[in-house]
């Protein structure tokens, strides 16, 4: 979801100002689906309903490709959606976004790239989550940075970004695999994004939210899953009861 302001930026050249040439028309498999303007998923199963807030320590940036802003499928936004602290920044190559380098300036902020650990000239920045903890001990929020889009944009991100050369590296240790049905990965290890941020919570601490976040990525992949199919999800999944459970205590 983006404001007015990235909405515009996505629009214009960010090195020149000049308007970029025209998008063609969304012409892919679901563009003539009636989608809620609420979740932006097709109305037969709206993901309206089981949304709920959740709060947490730390932090989640998200760097967005600018091609995955178009995209229904991004699980980025769920995260927005459950963190409203949530920061989101268009990612590109020639200007970085003036308000996340004012943020990483920021001296209440721990910020730390979510990245893996499988190269070496990088490895004197690597670091585990006891670094956050230790953050944390010491009075800073922990900001988990994470890279938004395709592997091969993601990879292109992390080395194209001199900003974000000083920072610790995080990597993501889970034996968790994938259920994101909505895209191919190329790996079952290759979580999707808000897969990423729920284990990144509930490792550092922030459980309930992990577990919102979790629930609310399940509820979405099969709400979505479904509507392809022409399918209406009758019976509530055991992730959507959760959800309505905590709209009910809260």
């Amino acid at each position: 979801m983006q404001d007015d302001a990235s909405s515009e930026l996505i629009e214009r050249d960010p090195a020149t100002g000049h308007p970029r040439p025209p998008r063609r028309e969304f012409k892919a498999r679901g563009s003539l689906v009636r989608r809620c303007p609420g979740c932006n998923l097709p109305a037969l199963n709206c993901l309206c309903p089981y949304r709920v807030g959740a709060e947490s320590t730390a932090r989640v940036w998200l760097l967005t490709h600018p091609l995955e802003h178009h995209k229904p499928t991004n699980t980025g936004r769920l995260i927005r959606d459950v963190l409203p602290d949530t920061e989101v920044f268009t990612w590109y190559r020639t200007v970085p976004d003036e308000r996340l380098l004012a943020l990483l300036a920021d001296s209440r902020y721990a910020p730390f790239v979510i990245f893996p650990d499988d190269q070496p000239d990088y490895a004197a920045s690597v670091v585990g989550m006891d670094t956050v903890a230790a953050q944390k001990a010491h009075g800073r929020i922990p900001v988990f940075i994470i890279l938004d889009g395709t592997w091969r944009q993601c990879r292109r991100i992390f080395r194209k970004s001199p900003y974000l050369d000083s920072l610790p590296v995080l990597p993501l240790a889970t034996e968790r695999l994938t259920r994101y049905r909505l895209r191919k990965p190329a790996s079952a290890a290759h979580l999707c994004t808000a897969e990423v941020a729920a284990e990144l919570l509930t490792q550092s601490g922030d459980v309930v939210a992990g577990e919102v976040l979790d629930d609310y990525f399940d509820v979405f992949n099969d709400s979505y899953a479904a509507s392809r199919g022409f399918e209406k999800l009758e019976t509530p999944t055991a992730a959507m009861r959760r959800l309505r459970s905590r709209q009910v205590d809260a």
